[in-house]
């Protein structure tokens, strides 16, 4: 048996980028937790070094010594078969214990995993590999809900100060296309090899009826028409819990955006910026993806579809670093991204046929979330390099908007 070559490496990596992802946070920024649906950064940095602690190290490390017994309820996220976990409305009220003590949390975990892989203990059991694997990837996550709720908590600053660079974006979006696919006999989910998260499995067949998809994403441009044609004022256009939450909460236009005089704004990682028409449509919920694609005579992709339409490109595109702000799809290609944002899909968060969860504390990791909930597919400029599959399965719920979530269009059966 041998340790898979470079996993305690891309440990080490994915350890470093968290850090470096808070690293524009002033210290005060590190306990802001600015809605119920966020978290402050600081419990993070936490709950990510609580996963590696609880999973490998106390199952599988002879002699490890918790380095605080209080830190299991603290940064427990939701797993019931753990123990007691704090609800996350009350995440903000921790001001102890303090960033300092977080940090030197995270350097003793990360001390801990080094002597299980470089120690005298001989080779890694590849179960013991799986779930270091398993948690560089749920780091992974924890890394973009970071940006995401960094971004949320520093919009709710009456400064709207910076938290990171944006790339300097030229030129206008391709053009609309409608790429075809003749449909029939498809197969979804994960293969055999590589990492997949276990609500991607069991790989299956399923049947597609004939469908054109967009060759790239709905772009503000697009959907200031909507806006300006009364989109948010006719309720023909809404579903019925979709009509009864922009009523209720008076949205007029999508999360991060304002208008000011005639012009439209949006707050990106420099702050306020002036929005830029040709960038796609971000933060917007669910319902505003649906009603959108149904005001211009559409609809939204299933996720089979989705799958399906960018399996015939040969891989995900490849990032090499954070953009945190969706750039203007401008390729060569015909079939543009993913890589700006998710993309909602039609699908509700349900399990595969066959979909068998995790052993232990660990099938909670995604199957009890498998309700009330909506399928989100590609990823987004602030997901890590690395962690994109085209069988990938993100879930949000319909009314969420803080999460980089796009639009991208869909009509069929009948309209290849």
């Amino acid at each position: 048996m041998k340790t898979s070559p470079g996993i305690y490496e891309r440990f080490m990596e994915t350890r470093k980028r968290t850090l470096e992802i808070c690293s524009a946070l002033e210290r005060d920024d590190y306990m802001v937790q600015a809605t119920e649906e966020t978290s402050p950064p600081k419990w993070h940095l936490g709950h990510t070094t609580w996963f590696f602690e609880t999973f490998v190290l106390k199952k599988h490390l002879k002699g490890y010594k918790e380095f605080n017994e209080k830190f299991s309820d603290i940064f427990n996220s939701y797993y019931n078969a753990v123990g007691y976990f704090l609800p996350k409305p009350g995440r903000m009220l921790l001001s102890r214990p303090s960033l300092d003590l977080i940090l030197q949390y995270r350097l003793y975990v990360e001390s801990k995993i080094e002597a299980m892989f470089h120690g005298k203990q001989g080779a890694i059991p590849q179960n013991i590999q799986d779930l270091v694997l398993l948690g560089i990837n749920h780091e992974e996550q924890h890394q973009e809900l970071l940006v995401m709720d960094i971004k949320e908590n520093l919009f709710h600053s009456p400064f709207r100060p910076s938290f990171g660079s944006q790339q300097k974006q030229t030129g206008k979006a391709v053009k609309l296309e409608w790429i075809g696919f003749k449909g029939g006999i498809s197969s979804v989910g994960a293969a055999d090899s590589g990492f997949s998260f276990d609500n991607e499995n069991p790989r299956h067949k399923t049947y597609l009826y004939p469908y054109s998809i967009a060759s790239r994403l709905v772009t503000n441009g697009e959907f200031l028409e909507f806006i300006n044609d009364g989109g948010y004022e006719d309720p023909a256009l809404w579903l019925s819990e979709g009509w009864s939450l922009i009523n209720r909460e008076k949205w007029k236009m999508p999360h991060y955006w304002e208008k000011h005089g005639n012009g439209y704004y949006c707050f990106t990682p420099e702050g306020m910026k002036r929005l830029n028409p040709e960038e796609p449509v971000c933060h917007v919920s669910y319902y505003e993806a649906d009603a959108y694609a149904r005001w211009i005579g559409n609809r939204l992709p299933t996720e089979e579809e989705w799958e399906n339409a960018f399996s015939s490109k040969p891989a995900m595109p490849e990032r090499k670093e954070y953009a945190w702000h969706p750039s203007v799809q401008a390729s060569s290609d015909k079939l543009q991204g993913p890589g700006e944002c998710w993309e909602w899909t039609s699908s509700a968060y349900h399990p595969y046929p066959g979909f068998k969860p995790l052993s232990g504390a660990l099938g909670e990791y995604n199957g009890k979330f498998m309700s009330q909930q909506m399928v989100l597919r590609g990823d987004s400029a602030a997901t890590p390099p690395g962690h994109s599959r085209i069988t990938y399965r993100n879930f949000y719920h319909p009314e969420s908007r803080w999460q980089f979530a796009g639009i991208r269009l869909c009509r069929g059966p009948g309209h290849v």
